[in-house]
């Protein structure tokens, strides 16, 4: 290939190309000149870069084989010692020394380890730990038809729920009521709230055969309060007297969560939780995170032995790394500025942790993958150091962990069932539900939290999140957790809600720019110590 010829018309078309890159087009032997050109006005135009480096090459690898995938059949053989050194899987073609692409595999193609337990959904390995529920992720093209299938699933398992309960006189589906009944009852999506001119709330119910408007008087101030902390787009029952037209309501049911017992495990292990690192922006507090890896390692002085022999579990609940144009001005924030290498830091400081202790991660909205929820195992392409640790278990958000299950006979136990969701739909309920808004739940989000368990739904309301709308509803909670926890909200706070308990994890940044106009007001390097054989809860501060 001829190098000066390729820096010509890298000039010409307004491209820098770094020497790493024209030194690895040379290397593959067999390249010519215009294949080259090609494939670097191909990956330039397509990454919209202008400095064509080996980055540039290494993250966008699935472009990358599609513009060698298609280039002239003539081109094919010179293009896959190329695709060799770039890590591509590639079928390697008859032309090649066999012993020779041996080598070249050897010494450029990095090899990945899955964590434990990164797609085994139900199955329990050596460390204790065990998913219970992760969704798919899905990337059909979404149409109309699938939200409807979304809320019909929704309301039939929410509706089932109402049903087991036994606590519901005269349930009846909406086309079947005629004329004026007493004490009837119906289960409902919420389709809308509104006030009346003498203060009534009107609100309209739908189920799978019809609508129907229900009216609260405003003359019952415990049930009108009850009735305004609805959620749109939640499901309620509620039982009342009318007809079809109009339903007086005496009392409002919401599907709820509850435990009947506080388990206990029969030996004495701990869990801690927290989440928000944010690695890879100057806020980041790496010292005090450093300070709770030397705790976690036994080295802190003044830290009990006794207690920390016997960590096993940390959850990392979501924003590993401070990501990339997260927010308006963030670029100008940022210490590493590659995503890739904010992993690679993160990485760095999680290997330092002792590997007995099993590291449980999920995403957050920080992290480099889909908003959209839920959210899959972090990606590969980016977050490959995290899949190199051999105590990390990686998961989706929201995601349904179980922790030390004890099998044998003499310390029977089923474990700890463990629901972790980031929490990006929770400004939406601080901010739209009268209680929590009188209340500042922003500030106390364990309060969120045990409002969104009152609902059995992660984000009932349709603008709350961005969200896929799978047949199945993936942010329905469908079993019960004995822990919720979550992140997002950057604020501490333990709390029992009808024996679930409520962790809302703090964080590991300093106040940004950003979040001191939202008026955040953060939690720092608290994290929360659960003794699975007493269930105390102590709060570590590393601040």
């Amino acid at each position: 290939m001829a190098a000066k010829e390729i820096l010509k018309f890298c000039i010409e078309k307004g491209f820098l190309l770094d020497k790493e890159v024209l030194d690895l087009l040379n290397e593959s032997n067999g390249i010519d000149t215009e294949t080259g050109k090609l494939i670097i006005e191909k990956i330039g135009a397509f990454a919209q870069k202008r400095v064509i480096t080996r980055s540039v090459f290494d993250q966008n690898k699935e472009k990358l084989n599609q513009i060698l995938f298609n280039l002239p059949g003539e081109n094919k053989t010179q293009v896959e010692k190329l695709k060799i050194k770039l890590g591509i899987n590639i079928e390697i073609s008859r032309e090649i020394n066999e012993e020779e692409v041996r080598n070249i595999v050897k010494g450029r193609v990095r090899e990945i380890k899955p964590p434990l337990n990164v797609r085994d959904v139900g199955e329990l390995n050596l460390s204790g730990v065990k998913i219970l529920s992760m969704d798919p992720t899905s990337s059909k093209k979404i149409e109309v038809a699938d939200f409807v299938k979304h809320y019909r699933n929704r309301y039939s398992e929410m509706s089932n729920l109402f049903k087991e309960r036994g606590e519901l006189e005269n349930l009846s589906s909406i086309n079947k009521i005629s004329g004026n009944n007493k004490n009837i009852s119906i289960v409902g999506l919420v389709n809308g709230k509104k006030i009346t001119k003498n203060k009534n709330l009107l609100i309209e119910l739908e189920d799978l055969t019809g609508k129907i408007t229900v009216i609260v008087n405003a003359n019952k101030p415990d049930l009108f309060k009850k009735a305004e902390d609805i959620a749109l787009d939640s499901v309620i029952a509620v039982k009342g007297t009318g007809s079809k037209e109009i339903l007086f309501v005496n009392e409002i049911y919401f599907p709820d969560s509850n435990l009947a017992e506080r388990k206990k495990s029969p030996v004495e292990e701990y869990a801690l939780f927290t989440g928000d690192i944010h690695v890879g922006i100057d806020k980041f507090l790496e010292n005090n995170f450093m300070k709770f890896i030397h705790y976690l390692n036994g080295r802190l002085p003044g830290a009990k032995s006794e207690e920390v022999d016997k960590i096993k579990y940390l959850f990392l609940v979501g924003d590993i790394v401070a990501g990339v144009g997260i927010y308006p001005g963030q670029e100008h924030e940022l210490l590493i500025a590659d995503v890739e290498e904010q992993y690679v830091k993160a990485a760095e400081l999680l290997k330092k942790i002792r590997e007995d202790i099993t590291i449980i991660v999920s995403p957050g909205n920080h992290d480099a993958l889909r908003i959209m929820e839920p959210q899959p195992l972090l990606d590969e392409k980016f977050a490959w150091p995290l899949y190199e640790l051999k105590n990390v278990v990686l998961t989706g958000n929201p995601a349904l962990v179980n922790i030390g299950e004890k099998r044998s006979k003499e310390l029977a136990f089923s474990g700890f069932d463990v629901l972790t969701y980031h929490g990006y739909s929770y400004h939406h309920y601080a901010n739209t539900i009268p209680r929590l808004m009188q209340e500042k739940a922003v500030h106390t989000p364990e309060k969120i939290m045990s409002y969104l368990l009152k609902n059995r739904h992660l984000a009932p309301t349709h603008s709350s999140t961005l969200y896929f709308p799978s047949v199945e509803d993936s942010l329905f909670i469908r079993k019960v957790p004995d822990i919720f926890l979550s992140g997002h909200t950057h604020k501490s706070g333990v709390t029992y809600y009808n024996n679930v308990l409520v962790i809302s994890s703090s964080c590991w940044e300093s106040l940004t720019a950003f979040q001191e106009k939202t008026g955040n007001k953060p939690d720092f390097c608290k994290v929360p110590m659960f003794n699975m054989k007493t269930r105390e809860v102590k709060i570590l501060d590393f601040e």
